[in-house]
């Protein structure tokens, strides 16, 4: 009941102000039929106002409060990518041995509409990713992606992350890769179980990274023509500048 007394206060001191004008609009004009109109017509607006505001405009503010955190969410994904997922993603589709079968369906244009996207959205998450952990350097990830350690801790930090669970799972995914490295002392003298065993987390982090990718070039697209052109150019899975 303490919690809510300054309420209960303040209602009472509205509820009373409203008594005392609508007595003083009595004695004054002595028409108790205008004040019972007007004491039931606002009455009746009650459930109206109650449903402009807790539905209609509670919905538009909720909307752009959505809109507002992922153009913000987006901005940090960006980030992320410039100083670690496109570089990452470099060395994933240099060691897939697969890279023939979509790397032609994932030279982003700037023609590329919404439809586009989905279809190669949905194509990235059935794609079979392939690794060869002959190919990749490890030394180079692990030095790369320690190097990147604060960073990364930084966007962890990050509650805004928290309502991207796509995100996030990406992060894990790195951020488990990096422990898994770090762990091995010799990267370079490592057993063919623990090579086999990276291969698997570096897959994991390569299918999280692909999605989140696309999801990144189409905001680029829709919203910052100028990032995306240069993003467009650095694709990592474009082997004709190679």
């Amino acid at each position: 009941m303490k919690k809510y007394k300054w309420q209960i206060r303040l209602g009472a001191i509205l509820i009373s102000l409203s008594t005392f004008f609508y007595l003083v609009h009595y004695f004054i004009f002595h028409d108790a039929y205008t004040i019972l109109f007007y004491l039931l017509s606002s009455i009746a607006f009650i459930p109206i106002d109650v449903f402009l505001v807790t539905v209609v405009i509670d919905k538009l503010i909720d909307r752009r409060e959505k809109q507002s955190l992922l153009q913000k969410l987006n901005m940090v994904i960006g980030i992320f990518f410039s100083e670690v997922g496109t570089e990452l993603l470099r060395v994933c589709t240099y060691a897939d041995s697969n890279i023939e079968a979509i790397n032609r369906k994932m030279l982003v244009t700037s023609e590329w509409c919404q439809e586009e996207f989905k279809d190669i959205k949905k194509d990235i998450k059935n794609y079979e990713h392939q690794i060869d952990i002959k190919k990749i350097d490890k030394l180079y990830i692990k030095d790369f992606l320690n190097s990147k350690r604060n960073f990364l801790l930084s966007l962890l930090g990050n509650p805004s992350l928290l309502e991207h669970d796509s995100f996030t799972e990406l992060l894990q995914a790195v951020f488990h890769l990096q422990e898994e490295l770090l762990s091995r002392v010799d990267i370079n003298e490592i057993s063919e179980e623990d090579e086999a065993h990276l291969e698997i987390d570096i897959m994991r982090v390569y299918r999280l990274l692909a999605y989140e990718w696309l999801v990144y070039m189409e905001f680029l697209k829709n919203n910052y023509p100028y990032l995306f052109y240069t993003a467009m150019m650095n694709n990592p899975y474009d082997n004709r500048r190679n």
